[in-house]
């Protein structure tokens, strides 16, 4: 069982939370980036911020992806976790990525501007998806990073089409099944806390996001973690819920793993606890294995200099 499985209706007040803020202090967006037809021939000027570019659409299987690309170079694609989209993503840390790299972020199977269909949702399910967005966009291999529920993903897509990941990068997942490390007790009960107000419900959920102290050094929001524009339906997030909680994981399957991979935890995580990173790295073959102290959950907002920088230097590795 993987540790973070919160319910729809607290992921819905995490967003009535941080939108309650008020406006965002960064520059402001001119204009609501809509929906647009696909393009395979252009990608846009690497200076641009991945919240100032379109979305588009593409047919994958039985659906229709939404993403956004930025940036050129080697594809980097972005898998996101549980209940969330693409929006969700750091866009200074996109923007510096984008120097190098041509970095492509999309919405998971019923989330956001991508639609669904009726076939069970599994995080097997997920992976194959992302594969197929990758030969919609007629890219045979990408470097990968997925974070929480993404990193999950990101792991099944390296084991079902190991022929399309080059570099692996996993940000605060687990391996899912009975050898990954759960989160307390007391940390599970609040991320199933429903009592109080929405307001009150996503400062706590928030709070599980941050450590303690650093929430309290940093209690404006809006300094370092987008407003979402997108929303999702709650009975699609409650389907995200049962594939992770019908995952058996990959433990037993990591040693499989041919991809360099990186493997990224904060030390403060509450959520997927750091020794979950070592579950994963010790499986799989020369893995590296990076601590952000101080670091919780969502560390790539708490530390976003520091996050691009250890990704970099891992991308340049190679």
């Amino acid at each position: 069982m993987h540790a973070f499985i919160v319910p729809a209706v607290l992921l819905l007040a995490l967003l009535v939370f941080v939108a309650g803020c008020g406006a965002p202090t960064g520059p402001p967006d001119s204009t609501t980036p809509g929906l647009t037809g696909n393009n395979l021939t252009a990608s846009n000027p690497p200076d641009q911020r991945i919240d100032q570019v379109p979305v588009r659409t593409i047919r994958v299987d039985d659906i229709e992806v939404a993403y956004k690309e930025v940036g050129r170079g080697e594809p980097l694609i972005f898998i996101i976790g549980y209940g969330s989209t693409m929006d969700m993503w750091p866009p200074g840390v996109l923007a510096n990525l984008s120097s190098k790299n041509r970095v492509i972020v999309f919405d998971n199977r019923g989330m956001g501007y991508t639609t669904t269909s009726e076939k069970p949702f599994s995080i097997e399910l997920f992976a194959d998806d992302a594969a197929g967005l990758m030969d919609a966009l007629e890219i045979s291999r990408a470097n990968v990073l997925g974070w929480s529920m993404g990193a999950d993903i990101a792991q099944e897509l390296s084991l079902r089409h190991p022929e399309k990941v080059g570099r692996l990068i996993l940000s605060a997942g687990t391996c899912g099944g009975n050898e990954s490390v759960p989160a307390a007790p007391a940390v599970l009960d609040q991320m199933t806390d429903t009592s109080g107000t929405a307001q009150e419900q996503g400062e706590r959920l928030f709070r599980l996001l941050f450590p303690a102290g650093w929430v309290r050094d940093h209690p404006d929001p809006r300094a370092y973690f987008p407003i979402p524009i997108e929303t999702s339906p709650p009975e699609n997030i409650a389907r995200q819920a049962e594939a992770i909680g019908s995952w058996n994981g990959t433990c037993s399957r990591l040693p499989e793993i041919r991809s360099p991979t990186l493997v990224l935890a904060g030390t403060d995580d509450v959520i997927s606890v750091p020794m979950n990173a070592f579950v994963i790295g010790e499986r799989i073959p020369g893995a590296w294995i990076i601590q952000i102290p101080g670091g919780g959950h969502g560390m790539m907002y708490q530390y976003p200099d520091r996050f691009e920088q250890v990704v970099t230097f891992f991308l340049d590795s190679g």
